[in-house]
């Protein structure tokens, strides 16, 4: 098995196998759900014999056509209680006091747009009409009624407990899979694939394997113009060269990035694949009349999807912009092939200063696998590992140098190996260095409710739409072997293709790809001393302009 995870699949596959556990995953992989509308205060609710009541009930109703027709949506968690809210990881880091009747509020509003957004596509994929029903209240005139029906003091402090993402790791799954003793061998799989990855990032790009031709991807000119025209999604600018006003933040300490779609195409990356088949080529997802799953659609044009996070850096929140590169495959190389299967795609994420520049970058692949930090002179690593992170798990991987200062008529390149789609190497050049295939942009919310194509008129009862992900925040079709042997680490399906808001990024440890906390984990700013920004430049990372 080539490639820097060999080192880890062997060192780990074996040891399990040698131990005969690897059968106990087949009866383990799904989890119990609980359901929202059997605690308080909504349990309550469904008694009653009023405007409250009817609420209540529409929306059991609607969730329970939305779960008959599978097309429940997992990126955000249906709180409990509270079905007409949902909350994710950095909702539930910024929950305020009760008391703070301004914060609350706008906290509270949070959860319901979540809920909002994700009840759109829920039922548009299970052709729920989520309009008027039960005389003239419909969902979101019924989220308004519960909202004031549960703003009570002891009712905000009960949705202030429960607004809680669960953990994607399983705990039942570590203690059956006798983790304390089991993970060993996987710390061990995974030093050895750092090291190799650090040896082929320090490689001259000429020695770098090559199975094909490379291939360039690169934004096109006003890239994100498609995201642009959805005005109540995404905020935009004109020039992406101009210099930006500060962020501003609003009550809970979120950036306002009024910019975006500018800042989208100044940061799109361009993306250098090792190109030796179609497996290699990078498209957008699509889902057929009579197909099982999403796949890359090769005849449309290039694109990256694209969407708006967040993550606290120097005691305050910062604006992250993420691009998803979806491939068709990882090809198998051979039957036994642990990582191979349907899909593969690469994340890559950017870390924002006040003023749109890059403090920081963090990449994925679609699995979860393969985390990866790489370093502005703006930051520096931790000297020492963070609080609760033990000796044997997985922490801060940095595979090159630090990049240097990125301007604005600059780009970041992505070296990308041909069939694993490993990152090989991150560089700097000039934004219209080489030619390019052109990409675009388009907000990743899309594969939420992706159309089917080619429904036949005539065909009544077909899906007009559908998610690419499962209830389980899953692609199915695309699970890999490794599930079978790697799931004493507590992760589901290890190598499958996950939704956002669904990526466990440890094998050791636990790490969520969307936790807000996760970069101030491993990096401070830098001293303003050697911060080539200056003094205007530091007090923009510190996030007091």
């Amino acid at each position: 098995m080539p490639g820097p995870v060999g080192s880890c699949v062997r060192q780990v596959v074996r040891p399990l196998l040698r131990a005969g556990i690897a059968g106990l995953a087949l009866g383990l992989a799904g989890c119990a759900t609980v359901d929202p509308f059997a605690q308080a205060p909504i349990a309550a609710h469904l008694q009653r014999a009023d405007g409250v009541g009817d609420c209540a009930r529409l929306l059991r109703e609607l969730d329970r056509q939305v779960v008959a027709a599978a097309a429940r949506d997992a990126q955000d968690s249906v709180v409990p209680g509270f079905p007409y809210l949902r909350v994710d990881r950095l909702s539930a880091a910024l929950a305020p006091d009760v008391a703070d009747d301004l914060r609350w509020r706008q906290w509270r509003g949070r959860l319901a747009a979540l809920d909002r957004q994700a009840r759109t596509h829920e039922l548009r994929n299970a052709t729920v009409s989520g309009g008027p029903v039960y005389g003239a209240l419909g969902v979101d005139a019924c989220r308004t009624v519960l909202l004031d029906a549960d703003d009570a003091r002891d009712t905000r402090q009960q949705l202030r407990t429960v607004a809680q993402v669960p953990d994607d790791y399983s705990t039942t799954l570590r203690a059956l899979g006798l983790y304390p003793l089991t993970r060993l061998a996987f710390a061990a799989g995974i030093r050895g694939w750092h090291r190799q990855a650090r040896a082929e990032f320090s490689a001259p790009l000429n020695d770098l394997p090559r199975l094909g031709e490379s291939r360039r991807y690169a934004p096109e000119h006003d890239a994100a113009r498609g995201i642009a025209a959805a005005p109540d999604r995404w905020r935009t600018a004109a020039v992406p060269d101009v210099p930006m006003a500060p962020m501003t933040r609003d009550a809970l300490g979120v950036p306002q990035v009024e910019a975006l779609a500018a800042l989208l195409q100044r940061h799109a990356p361009i993306v250098e694949v090792d190109d030796s088949g179609a497996f290699d080529r990078i498209g957008p997802l699509a889902i057929g009349a009579g197909s099982p799953q999403a796949r890359v659609d090769l005849t449309e044009p290039p694109v990256a999807y694209a969407r708006l996070a967040f993550g606290r850096l120097g005691g305050v929140l910062r604006a992250q912009l993420v691009y998803t590169f979806w491939f068709p495959a990882r090809p198998k190389d051979g039957a036994l092939d642990l990582l191979g299967g349907e899909l593969d795609a690469l994340i890559w994420r950017v870390t924002l200063d006040d003023h749109g520049n890059a403090l920081a970058f963090d990449s994925i692949h679609a699995c979860g696998c393969y985390h990866m930090f790489f370093a502005t002179p703006r930051v520096r690593p931790r000297n020492e590992p963070p609080p609760g992170q033990g000796r044997f798990d997985e922490g801060l991987f940095l595979p090159q140098d630090t990049l240097p200062e990125i301007g604005p008529a600059q780009r970041v390149v992505l070296r990308v190996a041909s069939r694993s789609h490993y990152l090989q190497r991150v560089s700097v050049t000039g934004v219209t260095a080489g030619e390019a295939l052109p990409y675009r942009l388009r907000d990743e919310d899309e594969l939420r409710s992706l159309t089917v194509a080619r429904v036949a008129r005539a065909d009544a009862g077909a899906r007009l739409s559908r998610s690419a992900y499962d209830a389980d925040g899953m692609i199915p079709g695309t699970e890999r072997l490794e599930r079978f042997f790697f799931w004493p680490m507590g992760i589901t399906s290890a190598g499958q293709m996950r939704q956002w808001g669904r990526h466990a990024t440890a094998f050791v440890g636990r790490r969520h790809f969307d936790d807000p906390a996760l970069l101030e984990r491993y990096f401070d700013l830098a001293d303003c001393a050697a911060n080539s920004a200056g003094a205007a430049g530091c007090g923009a990372l510190r996030g007091q302009d």
